[in-house]
């Protein structure tokens, strides 16, 4: 069997207030050509369809014609998850009958124990979940009190629905898990969560490679870089699309993974997806943004830049409208920032960024800065469990 491995599109996704969708149905169509190109037996959405739980009409609408150019115009078969950012229940309508059209989407935890069944293979399509959810599901299965309240984190749970997976292999058939966490090679050994998300919270902790064991492929979302992937055999796709500077840094290709289930998987299984309209880092001194050898060298007007200015002292520049002067140069400027280094102190050079905190502990640090104590271990669970609520918008 073979498959398109395509996650976190994250529709509907703005960057400083500028819609990313032009660039996003440029990415899918890029996706759909590599799946005529590659005549895949179905395509794989790992989870983070949408941006948020409660999309705009722009994004919905934009989603629908994807699905629709995919699934009813050229016959491929879908297997869809929910991820973090999407609302599962919401989602999760009119789920019935799009599998008469091989549109498959699980959003609930209890939609993933029946496998889809291939000729030749078993696909589990296991939506993002948080304790709270696995702890429910196994309560109305009947499971002892005891052993329900024992489901703390996401590694817990985890292991219990696996197992449950498990009970279900045909063991004629392949087995591939889609899936959307944060997984780690290793328990002594994080991955970096780039840029979807500084938060650990609930369901977004990791969990350990090993707990997958059994399966002969994983397609995972969550993570937007395809370098996070834990193994060969357990890997990210990555966003089709560069959402923020951090993601801009990094030198890795966006793209998708061709799977197919008769192959080992290797390094010429991923197609590269190319930018439309590219986002462009620039950290440099005012000087040389403005000098014309380095900015005819730049594809000005054409990408999106975010620029930091190095060394600057805005005493120097009271009069000057430095976005629109740069604008002037570059085209659009989606994100501005300044590098004043004779303003820094012993402060500032220890502070942590705040963009670069999860939600909390930011909480955490201001709880901390009134009342002079860290937030109890019932008081962090009361917290994520309220940042879990109003991510998923449920």
């Amino acid at each position: 069997m073979k498959l398109l491995h395509t996650a976190d599109w994250h529709i509907g996704r703005t960057l400083n207030g500028y819609s990313l969708l032009d660039e996003q149905k440029y990415a899918f169509k890029q996706i759909l050509q590599i799946a005529k190109d590659e005549k895949v037996d179905g395509i794989v959405v790992a989870g983070d369809i949408y941006d948020r739980a409660i999309p705009s009409t722009d994004a919905i609408t934009t989603l629908n014609e994807m699905f629709k150019e995919l699934n009813i115009d050229n016959k491929f078969p879908i297997y869809a998850i929910s991820g973090n950012h999407d609302g599962a229940k919401r989602l999760n309508y009119g789920r019935d009958w799009m599998e008469f059209n091989n549109f498959h989407i699980n959003t609930l935890l209890e939609e993933a124990f029946t496998p889809i069944e291939t000729e030749d293979t078993q696909l589990f399509l296991l939506p993002f979940f948080d304790p709270m959810d696995a702890r429910v599901y196994y309560q109305q299965q009947g499971m002892d009190e005891d052993k329900v309240k024992g489901i703390r984190t996401i590694g817990d749970a985890m292991t219990l629905v696996v197992n449950d997976m498990y009970k279900s292999f045909d063991t004629d058939k392949k087995h591939i898990l889609i899936t959307h966490f944060a997984v780690s090679p290793s328990a002594d050994k994080e991955i970096e969560l780039t840029s979807e998300t500084t938060s650990k919270v609930g369901g977004l902790e990791t969990v350990i490679a090993s707990q997958f064991d059994k399966f002969d492929y994983v397609m995972l979302g969550h993570i937007h870089t395809h370098l996070a992937s834990p193994s060969d055999k357990i890997r990210y796709s990555g966003s089709p699309v560069k959402f923020n500077v951090k993601e801009a840094k990094m030198t890795t290709d966006k793209g998708i993974y061709i799977v197919d289930t008769d192959e080992q998987p290797d390094k010429t299984d991923f197609r590269k997806i190319t930018p439309g309209t590219d986002l462009i880092v620039l950290e440099e001194t005012w000087e040389t943004l403005l000098d014309p050898e380095f900015y005819s060298k730049q594809p000005v007007r054409k990408d999106w830049f975010a620029i930091t200015i190095k060394e600057f002292d805005r005493s120097q520049h009271v009069s000057t409208n430095v976005r629109a002067q740069l604008q002037d140069i570059y085209g659009t400027v989606v994100e501005l920032d300044y590098d004043n280094v004779e303003k820094k102190n012993d402060q500032e050079a220890t502070s942590q960024n705040i963009s670069q905190m999860s939600n909390e502990d930011v909480v955490g640090k201001f709880f901390e800065s009134i009342t002079g104590d860290e937030l109890s271990e019932e008081q962090k669970s009361l917290v994520d469990n309220i940042f879990v609520e109003l991510e998923r918008g449920e």
